[in-house]
């Protein structure tokens, strides 16, 4: 017995030392781990199917950790797993490791998707902060996975210009959604992936096997869509990218690693980047780009202290400049002292808030709920309080900015969104547009993306949007026709996360 013992630690040394500590992690605790080692340990686990080992890296995992696992392999028939993570990037006592997983499905092929393993310092231990979103981006509580065979129209969906579409990565769940959509005769089965999160309705995250069949032409640009992914590949967490083209409100490219329709249906507080709504209530007041305009690091508003990011200060300078540098109490005090709830909510449906969002797949509306409190109305002139918006709602707040009318994006011509039960409301007129454009032009010469690298003719506003568990990235912008929106999801800093993420696209 003891000869077999040296033997099985013989062989297992290597991939001890590798795992940074599997199944020798409860013995040798007394020094403290490198996240690096915790991440490959963990992932060196999850290789070999050893649920028990991963669970032992992550701080405080659910009594239903390994059924979580158990349940997306058992439903979705998985027979293989390949992990690849990328480098692991630290900021303080927080780090993050991208990765990409390919799960083979008996008889089905295989579905790879990205994700983001997060770690912490836990009572001064680096450990996974493991959450459901880990096992599948989005995903909130415990998945039910199932695959399923379903009847959808026999169509190939290609590019506006005729040509095909990547039909696996960030892209499958949107060329899904439109099949869904699509009112048209079911005349093919198909196998579907079909999720369900913590018991809410079905969705639709990928088509398999699927033949061709009519061809549909989508508004999605070839071009635009491959320098979305390229800019998504080369992100850190979890990223979404839609643009949209001002004149049309058609989506030329959408790039999401929130999970399933994340880019569309996920609301998030937009932060900063809501300026250009509130800078737009203040231009329809009359107000224009060299209005004078107060920006103090910190100030008191119906009795609700607001501060600048990093506690700078401008003084007296001109709404443009206070714009440009993304003054929070510029904008809190002018939202309550001049505006008022009524003339901002305005502003907000100018811009889409509350308009049905019919793209030709499942959408959520932005939301701007009626203030409360004089010191809810600051919160939401700055994006925070109860104001609310996805990222393809911010991308066409930038379009509307850049086109001087916000129109109802869609990936589908009209008709095919109306035949298939959409409501395609008409242009909204944005009164004061040129100087909103003045204003957004700053941001990138002067102001809190001028260290970006965002090519010339690039105009837009950095937003950092706080919530309980830290800060969102925001970036939102356009160049020629072409407006966009860069989310981060608790990726921290606008300026320094999204903004150069969106150079990267708009490079590409």
């Amino acid at each position: 017995m003891r000869s077999r013992g040296v033997v099985v630690l013989a062989g297992s040394l290597a991939a001890v030392l590798v795992a940074g500590l599997t199944a020798g992690w409860a013995l040798r605790r007394e020094r403290d781990r490198t996240p690096e080692e915790i991440a490959s340990g963990y992932f060196a686990a999850w290789r070999k199917g050893d649920l028990d080992g991963m669970r032992e890296f992550v701080s405080d995992p659910p009594a239903d950790f390994a059924a979580q696992h158990r349940a997306l392999s058992r439903g979705l028939v998985v027979t293989g797993i390949t992990l690849r993570p990328r480098p692991l990037v630290r900021s303080g006592d927080a780090a993050h490791a991208d990765f990409t997983v390919r799960r083979t499905l008996a008889d089905h092929g295989s579905w790879t998707f990205r994700s983001v393993l997060r770690l912490g310092r836990v009572d001064g231990r680096w450990r996974v902060l493991w959450r459901p979103a880990t096992l599948y981006p989005g995903l909130k509580g415990a998945g039910e996975w199932t695959l399923r065979q379903v009847r959808v129209p026999a169509v190939t969906l290609v590019a506006r210009d005729g040509k095909a579409l990547p039909q696996d990565g960030p892209l499958a769940p949107y060329l899904a959604g439109i099949v869904e959509w699509l009112d048209m005769d079911a005349d093919q089965a198909v196998w579907t992936i079909q999720m369900r999160d913590g018991g809410g309705p079905p969705q639709r995250v990928k088509l398999l096997d699927a033949e061709k069949g009519r061809k549909v032409r989508t508004t999605l640009d070839r071009r635009l869509q491959a320098a979305a992914e390229e800019a998504l590949a080369a992100a850190s967490g979890q990223t979404a990218i839609v643009a949209v083209r001002p004149s049309s409100g058609e989506i030329l490219a959408v790039a999401d690693e929130l999970g399933g329709l994340g880019a569309f249906t996920g609301v998030y507080p937009p932060g900063s980047a809501f300026k250009v709504v509130t800078a737009g209530a203040l231009v329809a007041d009359g107000a224009g780009p060299g209005s004078g305009a107060d920006c103090p690091a910190s100030a008191v508003t119906a009795q609700r202290t607001i501060r600048n990011d990093g506690g700078h200060a401008l003084g007296r300078t001109t709404l443009r400049d206070a714009f440009a540098a993304s003054c929070n109490t510029t904008f809190a005090r002018l939202g309550v002292e001049r505006l008022g709830a009524a003339k901002l909510a305005a502003s907000a449906r100018r811009f889409g808030f509350g308009a049905p969002i019919t793209p030709g797949v499942e959408a959520a509306q932005g939301s701007f709920p009626d203030p409360e409190s004089g010191a809810e109305l600051a919160e939401d002139a700055i994006g925070q309080g109860r104001v609310q918006a996805s990222p393809l709602l911010m991308a066409s707040v930038a379009a509307a900015a850049a086109d001087g009318s916000w129109r109802s994006p869609r990936l589908l011509p009209a008709k095919l969104v109306r035949e298939g039960g959409g409501r395609t409301p008409g242009p909204r007129t944005v009164p004061g547009a040129a100087a909103l454009r003045t204003m957004m032009r700053a941001v990138v010469t002067g102001g809190t993306a001028e260290g970006a690298g965002l090519p010339g003719g690039t105009a837009g506003k950095t937003g950092t949007a706080e919530f309980a568990g830290g800060t969102h990235a925001w970036f939102i912008g356009y160049r020629d026709d072409v407006a966009f929106a860069v989310f981060v999801q608790a990726g921290g800093s606008g300026p320094k996360v999204a903004a150069p993420i969106a150079a990267k696209f708009l490079q590409e």
